[in-house]
């Protein structure tokens, strides 16, 4: 039970102290869930009953279901950021719409977004223009 402990600690604080890399984070909550795991299987060979042992098995299968949503989500975030390092957890974003004609600081129109969804975030889908000539830049 104390290797265990001391896992799960482990995993919460790599959590909590690498908050700007998406990689460590998983493998942190991976840390975690592998610790809870090992917590019940050391239960359920000190009771006897295999119960635990399945219930283990199942918490393993998640985790690799987790682990892998969690990597799309990376590929996703790096191919929107281009960089898998998070630079801030605000939620508000600054969007510059620019005409690609001209230069002048008067064709720049600044839309601040508030709360879009994920997708958005993760650039699955991005927020359309109703003129082609406009060009969305992020900043």
């Amino acid at each position: 039970m104390n290797l265990s402990l001391l896992l799960f600690l482990v995993g919460v604080f790599g959590f909590v102290l690498n908050r700007k890399n998406i990689i460590l984070m998983l493998i942190s909550i991976e840390i975690m869930l592998l610790s809870i795991t090992y917590l019940i299987l050391i239960n359920s060979f000190n009771f006897g009953d295999i119960v635990g042992q399945i219930f283990a098995v199942y918490i393993i299968a998640l985790a690799g279901a987790e682990s892998a949503v969690g990597l799309g989500m990376l590929v996703a975030y790096y191919r929107f950021r281009g960089t898998i390092v998070i630079e801030s957890n605000n939620p508000t974003a600054v969007y510059y719409y620019y005409n690609r004609n001209t230069s002048v600081k008067k064709d720049v129109k600044k839309i601040q977004i508030r709360n879009y969804s994920i997708s958005n975030i993760l650039g699955i889908t991005e927020p359309r223009l109703s003129e082609k000539n406009y060009k969305l830049k992020y900043k």
